[in-house]
């Protein structure tokens, strides 16, 4: 009896609290914002037979009621945007607009033990956030949290998309009027922004999303692959956020253009420091790739839909090495460009692949210059290798083989590591043959062989000559006349 009597005093003395600030015209100030969702809190009170009845601005339907059996009827006109709450008689309201921003009040009517009325107006105050154009990383940010109506006790501040107080940043500079400003935005200060209004002790969160527009950040360290036919150049390049629809075609602020670029290395043994366009972007519409230089790149990825605008080129020579310039322009002269590096591991034989038994043999792996105090190599030969063991590294760039033996010959595989993290690998196979018949010998051999022969013919022809000679008969000698008038043979006429 005495519970009854304590919980019967209790619910009276709110609905007199209610009453009491109902008729003082007192109003609860809750900030909502276009678009948002707002709750205007009633607490549960009185008995479980509890009529609820909200109104809106000077309107005497209801635009929501629920009766002491806990069946609702909601105004058509408010379907789908207002709710009451299951745990107490608080109103929810989705999708705000513009002209919701009135007053509202709930009536709440006990019907045991005697029927008793209590009455909660609450003040819908407009808060706007304006929002911003997407930006280029660099440019600056400017917010500003508006309120209609201003009372007394209200108060503004900001939270960056970590959710943190921004006034902590430099680059921010923050206003009484509730304006924000951000210099030389980056990549983190893209997201939602929020101004939270207090008042009464009561936050209200209003967010704005700010795009950036940025691309991926470039690796730190260059990029490491090895001499391949097999190997696949990977050069990375996106935006770091999807971008918004406006931007995706050639349009105002949109992309104007865009390429790859190439700069050789003095280690690529050509051209050195000539810079070479690979391909460009062609403002259309439609945006489209157009390769100009024909290094085997596969531009697949260069699609517009996702604009990934990633290079990879399978088959990797030292021609490779050097710097790849991504850039994508935009209007006024606005341009975002990342520039990698790539270095290519190569392993050098001398003499070529192919040596010989007792032969000395220097293998060297190398990037075309010096390797800097991070960087060491690891040598693995074959399992027979005389070199075994190599012990702990690093192992020396240059690798001498005295006398090489058929157990040198094999899979010699060199290993670029950083620290602890491998980087790339470079094989090759050596081949260890038996030593050949020296050449000079064997053209000594065979130019004595000529001789002989020469001299077997000459002496064969002297021969012969010589038996002709013998055989020939002898001639007589011919005999002169020694006579004073000598006749000549023949007739003469006396």
């Amino acid at each position: 009896m005495r519970s009854y009597k304590m919980k019967y005093v209790s619910g009276y003395l709110s609905i007199v609290i209610a009453l009491f600030i109902s008729s003082t015209g007192a109003e609860n100030v809750v900030y909502g914002q276009v678009g948002g969702t707002v709750t205007l809190p009633v607490l549960k009170q009185g008995s479980e037979r509890v009529l609820v009845q909200w109104y809106f601005g000077m309107n005497t339907q209801p635009l929501i009621t629920r009766n002491a059996q806990g069946r609702e009827t909601i105004d058509s006109q408010w379907k789908d945007r207002l709710s009451l709450s299951k745990t107490d008689f608080s109103l929810i309201i989705n999708k705000i607009r513009l002209e919701d921003f009135k007053s509202f009040k709930c009536e709440l009517k006990d019907f045991w033990p005697q029927q008793m009325t209590s009455v909660t107006t609450f003040r819908l105050s407009h808060v706007s956030v304006q929002p911003v154009s997407p930006l280029l990383v660099g440019k600056n940010l400017n917010l500003k949290c508006d309120i209609e109506e201003i009372f007394e006790g209200t108060q503004r501040r900001w939270l960056s998309p970590q959710k943190q107080d921004p006034n902590k940043d430099p680059r921010v500079q923050i206003g009484n009027d509730g304006s924000l400003t951000v210099m030389k935005v980056t990549g983190q200060d893209h997201g939602e922004w929020t101004c939270v209004v207090t008042y009464q002790s009561r936050e209200t969160y209003f967010n704005t999303p700010v795009t950036v527009i940025d691309l991926s950040p470039a690796h730190s360290q260059p990029i490491y692959t090895s001499v391949s036919s097999f190997s696949r150049l990977h050069l990375p390049c996106s935006f770091s956020f999807p971008l918004p629809p406006s931007w995706s075609d050639s349009q105002e602020n949109g992309i104007q253009g865009g390429r790859w670029t190439f700069t050789p290395s003095p280690a690529a043994g050509s051209l050195t420091g000539v810079v070479q366009t690979l391909v460009n972007l062609s403002p259309g519409p439609p945006l489209a790739w157009v390769v100009n230089q024909k290094r085997g790149l596969d531009v697949s990825a260069l699609q517009k839909k996702n604009l990934n605008l990633s290079l990879s080129k399978k088959g990797v020579t030292v021609g490779d090495r050097g710097n790849y310039t991504c850039a994508v322009e935009f209007q006024r002269d606005d341009t975002l460009k990342r520039v990698m590096r790539v270095e290519v591991l190569q392993l050098l034989t001398s003499p070529v692949p192919v040596a010989f038994v007792g032969q000395e043999v220097n293998l060297t792996c190398t990037l075309g210059q010096p390797l800097t105090s991070d960087l060491e190599v690891k040598w693995i030969p074959p399992h027979h290798s005389i070199l075994l063991p190599l012990g702990s590294s690093p192992h020396p760039t240059l690798l001498t083989i005295p006398e090489a033996t058929y157990g040198d010959g094999g899979l010699w595989r060199c290993e670029l590591w950083e620290n602890k993290t491998k980087l790339t690998s470079v094989e090759i196979t050596l081949k260890i043959e038996r030593v050949p018949v020296d050449v000079w010998l064997l053209v000594t051999i065979c130019a004595a062989a000529v001789i002989f022969v020469l001299l077997l013919i000459l002496t064969v022809i002297l021969i012969r000559r010589h038996r002709q000679g013998v055989m020939m008969p002898r001639r007589g000698k011919r005999r002169f006349c020694n006579c004073k008038d000598p006749t000549p043979k023949g007739f003469y006429r006396n």
